[in-house]
């Protein structure tokens, strides 16, 4: 029986449009032997929006929210959880792509080492043209131990130096935490500084995403930055983060 790497992608109206382009890099992966993928796609909502973009594949499953209610993208990607059967969870956002490979280098990483919960890789922007536009700041490439992804965060304007968005993690590890945090934005953020407090992560220098601009991107609004909102986002974020890391808690359990 195969093993299977879940990828679970939130999406509304707007970013639906895209979910071709997700599939297509989907399609291009290649996992090892003994490995499949399956997608679940949950709409933030129920509307006629979503379902005419919903790739025509059966590893692709479509589930939608409650009519007329958005709870953004952390608590659509919590429900997809339900559908989740797989050892791993991976994040791809509805408007993102993965370059060839991408999920094969985490999935190896992962295997290798049973004391690590999750892992990322290096990102670059997507433009508008199609041209592609990278950012300084990684950490080297190998472990990221407890800790390092808070402090420098933290450290340097609540921007992390790697990217909530890359993350491939042990189901079981995310369902401990709770899935994503129940937030309007930084809610992947807020996952990441959790799993970060409670075990060891990797980061691989090899591009794992390639990470849309486009106007209608939720991140691009003028709400996202709100300066009164997004204090009290990094405020729970933190508190949240600092708490797990006081209790004790590690994974694998005894680390």
């Amino acid at each position: 029986m195969s093993r299977r790497v879940i990828i679970v992608t939130a999406v509304h109206g707007p970013s639906a449009p895209f979910l071709p382009e997700a599939h297509a890099s989907l399609c291009a992966q290649e996992l090892p032997a003994g490995w499949e993928w399956c997608w679940v796609i949950q709409e933030d909502g129920r509307t006629d929006d979503v379902r005419p973009h919903v790739p025509d594949d059966p590893r692709v499953v479509f589930r939608q929210g409650r009519p007329g209610q958005q709870g953004g993208p952390g608590v659509a990607r919590t429900l997809a959880l339900a559908h989740a059967d797989g050892e791993y969870v991976k994040i791809l956002d509805a408007d993102d792509q993965l370059p060839p490979g991408a999920l094969a280098r985490d999935l190896a990483a992962l295997e290798a080492d049973p004391t690590l919960g999750w892992a990322t890789s290096r990102v670059l922007d997507l433009l508008p043209d199609g041209s592609t536009n990278g950012f300084p700041g990684d950490p080297d490439h190998g472990p990221i131990e407890r800790g390092e992804v808070l402090d420098y965060w933290r450290a340097n304007g609540f921007r992390a130096q790697v990217h909530p968005a890359t993350l491939l993690v042990r189901r079981d590890l995310l369902l401990a935490l709770g899935g994503w945090m129940a937030l309007p934005a930084s809610e992947d953020t807020g996952l990441l500084l959790a799993l970060n407090c409670v075990s060891r992560g990797w980061f691989s220098e090899e591009v794992g995403l390639l990470y849309r601009k486009w106007e209608g991107q939720v991140t691009g609004q003028a709400a996202h930055v709100d300066p009164a909102e997004r204090d009290a986002r990094m405020t729970v974020v933190e508190g949240r983060a600092r708490a797990l890391a006081s209790f004790g808690w590690r994974f694998p359990a005894g680390a």
